[in-house]
């Protein structure tokens, strides 16, 4: 048998299992159908928006709060990604106007050879903000979990988070359900193919915050409580 034959061999079974409704009623019922499914799944999405829309803010009017929470967003060659980079120049501009007065950088550093806060706390001195207002948090390995770890370990219970915008609200709905009262700022990017694959991907991501507000788990490290950000506060 020639491959020409084989392929359409195969063809005919794909077919012939997929078979769509012939009558009208049928094919009613199957859009109906596709449009609930649509439905179900945009509504995570349009709750992070619902509930966030209202705080996400600029560096200029958001209101100050004690702590800024930046979050990771990957290295390149050990360094800030330059998405990363634009996170934490909003956070620097943040404590030289005086609207918070401490940061709390949090990341992933979950192998020896990547070490999201530290190449953030040295991005920061490097720009301005002293070594000695600058908390790491080596365990904020998704979203949920920096949140989490922000309330129960480090104490922060209200906080300004800076973020790029297609994941602002996400990042404000969760710490919301974390116990942080928090506003958002959310950092303005060129719209390149990063930019459209991180909107979509919170389309995607918007169940899982759902979930995870729902239903509050531990963060996959908690550890003890740490008084770094209060000591930074004096």
């Amino acid at each position: 048998m020639t491959q020409q034959a084989q392929r359409e061999g195969r063809l005919r079974r794909i077919r012939s299992r997929v078979r769509l409704p012939r009558t009208r009623r049928g094919q009613r019922r199957a859009f109906q159908v596709t449009v609930l499914a649509c439905v179900l799944a945009l509504l995570p999405a349009t709750w992070l928006n619902a509930a966030a829309a209202s705080r996400v803010r600029t560096v200029e009017d958001v209101p100050g709060a004690p702590v800024a929470v930046v979050f990771g967003a990957g290295l390149w060659d050990g360094e800030p990604s330059p998405y990363l980079a634009h996170r934490l120049d909003a956070a620097a501009r943040l404590y030289e106007r005086g609207k918070v007065r401490a940061l709390l950088v949090t990341g992933d550093n979950s192998r020896e050879d990547y070490d999201e806060p530290d190449a953030m706390r040295r991005y920061l001195v490097a720009h301005g903000v002293p070594t000695d207002r600058i908390v790491s948090d080596f365990a904020g390995f998704d979203t949920w979990d920096s949140c989490a770890r922000a309330r129960r370990v480090f104490g922060v219970d209200r906080a300004v988070l800076v973020s790029q915008g297609f994941h602002i609200r996400r990042a404000l709905a969760l710490c919301g359900a974390a116990g942080v009262d928090a506003y958002g700022v959310g950092v303005d990017d060129r719209h390149d193919v990063t930019w459209y694959y991180g909107g979509t991907r919170e389309v995607f991501a918007a169940a899982k915050a759902a979930t995870e507000a729902a239903v509050r788990p531990d963060p996959q490290f908690l550890g003890p409580k740490e008084d770094g950000v209060s000591v930074a506060l004096r």
